[in-house]
């Protein structure tokens, strides 16, 4: 009688444990995720496939690495470089998601030795808490390192009354004419900031996001919904800056509104109804131009924002800055002028800005008779006369003049 050959064993499929050793341990929700933008964040700067990521947690499947990818581009966490192939690298937000280490997937079976009792946990980075800002008692620095120069607001700095609105849940909607600084305000006050660009082009898909075109690794042809920066602003709890929101049109902006209110939410129709919640510290503000030509204040908007705050030009900073005490003198004249209704057009503080750059480089009579030459036209013969009454003289706008 003969001994039948033992069976042959069949192996388990890839992540069920083995009685002895046990096998790949199944990551918990969002673990392999947090890896991937560890390794993003450690490689700022440089775009990385799905495959290589993969290589880099020590050969984790490239495919569930891709999803991760996917998510985190979604999320604003990570940015997509080109289609083909598909490559991703870090953003500025890539580091608050980050694990604290990575953790390489394990070795075969046989290779580790057998444990005796249950390992702890490793260890993630606990979601970042945002650290009180310091008190403001000079300038602030803006994201393009330019410095801002607080002023006044109901007896506080402006920064510090802005983000107490913020805190409070008021919007904010800070008017009046270009140049006057509104942009400087907000970037000062919310390092945080996302901005939208408004102008009569704007759509419902530059605020939400769209549908992009893509290319796998594979060659295969996908559609991805990458989210707009409305949404970025509501699932991180950024504040979202919509600049010249009144050139906007109406049944645009609109989509903004649901996150605005108690709702807090909005309702993506473009990808599948998909619903988006705001998180705590979503803010939204926004810039209005009254006197910029097809920018339209409408009720709903202004119901929106409960703060309404007038931005002029401080002409005292001006003078602090440098700026040729004449250019401010011609500047304060036209302000009292527009004041009075005999004017439609006064220099701000970026044209003052520009003034004195023109003067190191061209001379002052130069910058002067540039500043003619950017008054609107029905306003340049006052401009004019202003400039004269200054400089003592009369002063064109510049023009080229004959060959050299």
């Amino acid at each position: 009688m003969t001994t039948p050959p033992a069976p042959t064993a069949v192996p388990a499929p890839a992540g069920t444990p083995t009685p002895a050793t046990g096998a790949t341990p199944r990551l918990r929700n969002g673990e392999l995720r947090a890896m991937v933008a560890r390794v993003l964040a450690d490689n700022h700067g440089s775009p990385l496939t799905p495959r290589a990521i993969a290589a880099k947690l020590g050969g984790r499947s490239s495919g569930a690495v891709g999803n991760a990818l996917k998510a985190l581009a979604d999320q604003g966490h990570a940015i997509t470089v080109s289609a083909a192939p598909l490559s991703y690298r870090a953003t500025a937000t890539t580091e608050t998601v980050a694990a604290a280490s990575i953790t390489p997937a394990p070795p075969p079976a046989a290779a580790r030795p057998k444990r005796t009792k249950a390992s702890p946990a490793r260890a993630t980075t606990p979601p970042a808490t945002a650290a009180a800002p310091a008190p403001v008692t000079g300038p602030v620095t803006r994201p393009n390192g330019t410095p801002y120069h607080p002023r006044l607001l109901s007896g506080m700095p402006d920064v510090v009354a802005l983000r107490k609105l913020r805190d409070a849940g008021v919007p904010a909607l800070m008017y009046g004419p270009p140049g006057t600084g509104k942009t400087s305000v907000v970037e000062a006050a919310f390092p945080d900031l996302l901005t939208v660009q408004g102008d009569g082009d704007t759509t419902v898909a530059d605020l939400v996001g769209e549908y992009a075109q893509t290319v796998d690794e594979s060659g295969n042809v996908r559609y991805t919904f990458i989210h707009g920066p409305l949404v970025r602003a509501m699932r991180e709890g950024r504040t979202l800056f919509i600049d010249d929101a009144t050139l906007i049109p109406p049944t645009v902006l609109a989509v903004v509104y649901p996150a605005m209110d108690g709702r807090r939410q909005i309702i993506i129709k473009a990808n599948g109804g998909e619903i988006i919640d705001a998180a705590p510290g979503f803010y939204v503000v926004a810039g209005h131009n009254p006197g910029v030509h097809g920018a339209v204040l409408t009720d709903a908007l202004s119901s929106r924002f409960a703060a309404q705050i007038q931005v002029s030009t401080d002409y005292d900073l001006a003078a602090q800055l440098k700026i040729d005490k004449r250019a401010v003198k011609i500047a304060r004249n036209l302000a009292t002028r527009h004041a009075n209704g005999e004017v439609g057009w006064a220099p701000q503080l970026r044209e003052l800005q520009a003034f004195q750059k023109i003067a190191d480089v061209l001379g002052p009579e130069a910058a002067a008779g540039n500043l003619v030459g950017t008054a609107p036209e029905e306003d340049r013969a006052i401009v004019a006369a202003v400039v004269r009454q200054v400089f003592g003289k009369d002063l064109a706008p510049l023009a080229l003049g004959t060959r050299i």
